[in-house]
């Protein structure tokens, strides 16, 4: 089985090309003024056009309202909006109806414990995604480059194809799917060079590691 990756939190051409060379299977573009991988719409959709068939686009949110939802909709046009917030099922369904898109759900995992919230989202949402739970006094709830461990996702079996995230890069990746079972994974901090700065050669190196896996 090939793995899937997303490159999230895109902000150049030279790096949405690198994704797409490398076989990215999403990209990501950050809306969220707290993290440092913040784009504007307008921007998003110029680099959404290199990758619109190619790879699908995903729109990543924290706890959006219904107004960045139709802006997003509207000048982007995401294949997928990915909620990262404390948003309930029906909260999600309400964005996938309002987007006409698939949605992707976040849950923070710290314990096996966590990974039994994902009944709950698995009627309403198109992917699930597993992220290490962010310490405390974060002011955002991922890229932080955190982890957990990816055996608690092992052996689990959920109805549609799941992303394990948390602290994932080029040397790790390969052992975090062996442990967990992921068939799809995504990456964001564990691609830069610095805070919100992708690097071109670290993306082909954790997207060669996921092909190896």
């Amino acid at each position: 089985m090939r793995i899937g990756a997303k490159i999230c939190g895109l902000s150049t051409p030279e790096t949405v090309d690198a994704a797409l060379a490398g076989g990215a299977a999403f990209v990501g573009f950050m809306f969220f003024r707290a993290s440092p991988r913040d784009i504007d719409p307008d921007a998003a959709a110029h680099l959404a056009r290199r990758a619109r068939g190619k790879a699908r686009i995903v729109a990543v949110t924290v706890d959006p309202d219904d107004a960045l939802i139709d802006r997003l909709v509207d000048i982007v046009r995401p294949d997928l909006i990915q909620l990262h917030g404390r948003e309930t099922p029906a909260r999600a369904l309400e964005v996938s109806k309002r987007a006409r898109a698939g949605v992707i759900k976040v849950l923070a995992v710290s314990s096996s414990a966590d990974v039994d919230h994902a009944a709950e989202f698995e009627g309403v949402a198109e992917h699930l995604m597993f992220d290490a739970r962010p310490p405390p006094g974060a002011d955002r709830p991922g890229g932080l480059g955190a982890t957990f461990d990816a055996s608690i996702l092992g052996g689990r079996r959920f109805q549609r194809p799941w992303f394990l995230a948390g602290g994932l890069d080029p040397w790790n990746v390969g052992e975090a799917i062996r442990l967990s079972g992921a068939p799809l994974v995504d990456v964001s901090s564990g691609v830069e060079r610095g805070p919100g700065l992708k690097d071109a050669t670290l993306i082909a190196m954790f997207l060669e590691a996921v092909r190896r896996a």
